[in-house]
């Protein structure tokens, strides 16, 4: 929370009370908010605080590389703190849920072709979209850190593969979209 305030004073960026709530907000997101949502929880803490208010700030914010901007597919563009450790996206085009996730294989995989094409990668984005791969696997518990239900035992979710820190937004969330 307060190291997006850290960042953005160390860029020179006046840090207003409400901006100081945005940033606060954003730092303690654990899912991918579009403005609308980030304008709802800001206004938990400070009822004064306008829409076009956190649309200023938002972009602010992104223009200053503190925030990341990704576009699922939904129309919405959704915001995450910019220096967040490094993961890819798994989106459900039919739920919207995002799953976050890191593979070594994957990361090797992208390093070996990038080298063999005479680069040397300096950051990617990898975003999978997918449906599940049987009827009635749709990831149902978004706020608990699982993964969705393992196909080989339907009655246990599969072993969480991102962390406790990696929730996931909840279909029917205002937020919902195919991270």
């Amino acid at each position: 929370m307060t190291d997006i305030i850290a960042r953005s004073v160390a860029k020179g960026l006046r840090m207003t009370d409400q901006r100081r709530v945005v940033a606060r907000v954003v730092g303690e997101a654990e899912d991918h908010p579009d403005v609308e949502e980030l304008h709802l929880r800001a206004a938990r803490i400070d009822p004064r605080i306008s829409l076009a208010t956190v649309y200023r700030t938002v972009k602010l914010f992104e223009e200053a590389g503190l925030l990341d901007r990704h576009e699922f597919g939904d129309g919405r563009a959704r915001y995450e703190d910019a220096e967040r450790d490094h993961h890819d996206h798994l989106i459900d085009v039919h739920s919207g849920h995002v799953i976050e996730f890191v593979d070594a294989e994957i990361e090797a995989l992208q390093e070996k072709i990038a080298a063999r094409l005479g680069y040397r990668l300096i950051g990617h984005r990898l975003e999978l979209l997918g449906v599940p791969a049987r009827a009635g696997a749709e990831f149902t518990q978004p706020d608990q850190g699982n993964a969705p239900p393992d196909p080989k035992n339907a009655d246990s979710p599969a072993p969480d593969q991102t962390g406790p820190d990696r929730n996931q937004t909840p279909p029917d969330h205002k937020t919902a979209r195919p991270s």
